[in-house]
């Protein structure tokens, strides 16, 4: 299980790397600061997956959730989310250290 942590902790932090370098090349060619947030990425890669999300969180809870709740944490830059998502995996597939307790 730890293994597929860091597994997962190391995809994430590829994806984060990935989407870093895209906004740096981007802010780069437009002269200014630029920040791409994860629902242009999920609009661009998917938008009918985005649109069925959106629909199903709307029927399952209400329609306010999605534009308060979900909408708000999908405008937040997709290298932030990614490395936090892997840097949370890699702590917890860290591999512990034995402590060796000795008692008399």
């Amino acid at each position: 299980m730890l293994a597929f942590f860091r597994f997962l902790a190391g995809t994430f932090l590829l994806i984060a790397v990935i989407a870093a370098v895209y906004d740096g090349t981007r802010s780069l060619a437009a002269g200014g600061l630029v920040m791409t947030s994860l629902i242009e990425h999920w609009s661009r890669i998917a938008p009918g997956l985005l649109a069925s999300a959106q629909s199903g969180v709307a029927r399952a809870l209400h329609p306010l959730v999605w534009d308060l709740g979900v909408r708000k944490l999908l405008l937040v830059p997709a290298w932030a989310v990614f490395a936090a998502l892997g840097l949370m995996l890699a702590y917890a597939g860290r591999r512990r250290r034995r402590v060796n307790v000795f008692a008399n």
